[in-house]
């Protein structure tokens, strides 16, 4: 028996872990972009922190397989890192579209509810870091016998500082019969600094983490009343919704009709139903470098160093080098990441404001709001190495047994040169074995096809020509990944 297995019984196994893995994290830009968000990194271990999140609830805690919710983007990535702990997810639900929490948890409660009447969900956000998780388990245990009778019940952190950047929740008495779960006074938004030493100070006040151990049929039963047409949405989105590749995919129409609300403004601040139970279990959402900075251990300087970095006469500062030598002198309370396509520079107490360089960056349409150099596919990765007028180098990587689709492009060429492994290329009606050293050429709009027969990766070099070289000039004939 592991350390957490013993804070929940066997009969617990009614509890289903529901990861919440939709999140952007553009507070963290360069590091997290829109198609490799935050929860998809290791920022705070050798694990990514959905992966962090995963390991929190195996069935050893306890629980039932994990749920896991995201978008379609997202989707064969977050498989993968799934995979990658032996773990078999209990389903995978895709968002066709972002409509917030309040919207998914209803679709993943009617999902649910339909298979197991009596399931709890712990609904809990995949960005998030617990340092301590059998005081979380701690926690889930003591909050079970409240979620059976109709709680919902959220739990509460100790405030360490006053932080304006966090939802509040006012604590109340004790419920009837236990001695952790409490009565929510009230829920309130980020408030101002000044308003957040008060509470901090007052000690009737907790962080809002976010997680949340209820009832699938008691929620359904709260939306009814509250919001009646989320609730509507989510059942068709979910009788409308099918298999895909292993994947739920909800109704892309009907979920579109929910309105776009949290589940704190949809249910919690207005249910009569809310419980919290307040906990110390080392928890931070990362969402800043400012919380990153707080989470990890400094050296003698009070600095965090990730990665290449020297330093001269640097303090109190985060400093991360994904990619090359990063050099800083003679700084105070900064942070500065650097990656292959991008530097942030910031003062530590303005990091919040990164989102409005984001903003700047999407206005302007460039890719590095959106994407690294590197792009994860389903069947490996391509990383762009040069470009310039009418050629573009790209860097592929293809996993054992996997093939790319099978394709056309009606303005570029393609030269393909095989550096390590062995490709089976279909171009037209030919099959061509390709060893290390071989070489192909892929006239316009030739019917081609590459495949990883092998069981080692596949690395090449893509060299491309042409009047117009962007991504969308891919017309898929087959594919492996539904993406026709």
């Amino acid at each position: 028996m592991t350390e957490t297995s013993r804070f929940l019984d066997q009969d617990s196994f009614k509890i289903h872990p529901v990861i919440l893995a939709g999140g952007s994290g553009t507070r963290l830009w360069p590091l997290s972009r829109a198609v490799y968000p935050k929860q998809l990194l290791a920022l705070t271990s050798e694990r990514t922190l959905l992966q962090e999140t995963i390991e929190r609830n195996l069935s050893d805690a306890g629980f039932a397989a994990p749920i896991v919710v995201c978008n379609d983007e997202h989707r064969f990535l977050i498989e993968e890192q799934i995979e990658e702990l032996g773990v078999r997810p209990g389903k995978l639900i895709l968002e066709p579209v972002a409509r917030n929490t309040g919207p998914a948890l209803a679709a993943v409660a009617v999902w649910l509810s339909r298979r197991d009447p009596e399931a709890l969900m712990l609904v809990q956000p995949a960005d998030h870091s617990i340092g301590a998780a059998a005081a979380f388990h701690r926690a889930v245990q003591s909050g079970i016998g409240a979620a059976e009778k109709g709680k919902l019940v959220t739990f509460g952190i100790a405030p360490t500082r006053p932080e304006p950047g966090y939802g509040y929740i006012k604590l109340g008495p004790l419920l009837d019969g236990s001695d952790q779960a409490r009565h929510v006074d009230r829920f309130v938004e980020k408030p101002d600094p000044d308003t957040a030493k008060r509470y901090v100070e007052s000690g009737a006040f907790c962080w809002n983490s976010g997680i949340f151990l209820m009832s699938a049929r008691h929620l359904i039963a709260e939306l009814q009343r509250l919001h009646p047409a989320i609730l509507e949405a989510a059942e068709r989105a979910v009788d409308n919704g099918e298999e895909d590749l292993g994947f739920f995919r909800l109704d892309t129409a009907a979920f579109a009709d929910a309105p776009a609300l949290s589940i704190d403004r949809a249910v919690m601040e207005h249910t009569e139903h809310a419980a919290v139970i307040p906990v110390d279990m080392a928890w931070s959402d990362l969402g800043s470098f400012q919380a990153l900075r707080d989470a990890a251990d400094r050296d003698g300087d009070g600095n965090v160093v990730r990665g290449d970095v020297l330093t001269k006469d640097v303090r109190n500062s985060y400093l991360r080098a994904e990619d090359k030598l990063l050099a800083v002198i003679g700084m105070d309370d900064v942070v500065v990441v650097s990656t292959d396509d991008a530097v942030l520079v910031a003062k530590a107490d303005r990091v919040d404001e990164v989102s409005a360089i984001v903003a700047q960056l999407k206005q302007r349409n460039r890719q590095e709001s959106v994407t690294h150099t590197t792009t994860y596919r389903p069947w490996g990765y391509y990383r762009s190495v040069d470009l310039g007028e009418r050629f573009q180098v790209k860097r592929l990587m293809v996993k054992p047994g996997a093939k790319l689709s099978l394709q056309k492009h009606f303005h570029r060429a393609e030269h393909w040169v095989v550096v390590r492994g062995t490709a089976m290329v279909q171009r037209d009606d030919e099959q061509i074995l390709l060893r290390e050293n071989e070489s192909i050429y892929i006239p316009v709009g030739a019917a081609h096809r590459l495949e990883n027969p092998g069981k080692l990766p596949l690395h090449l070099i893509e060299v491309q020509s042409g009047s117009y070289l962007g991504e969308d000039d891919i017309v898929r004939l087959a594919d492996n990944y539904g993406r026709c």
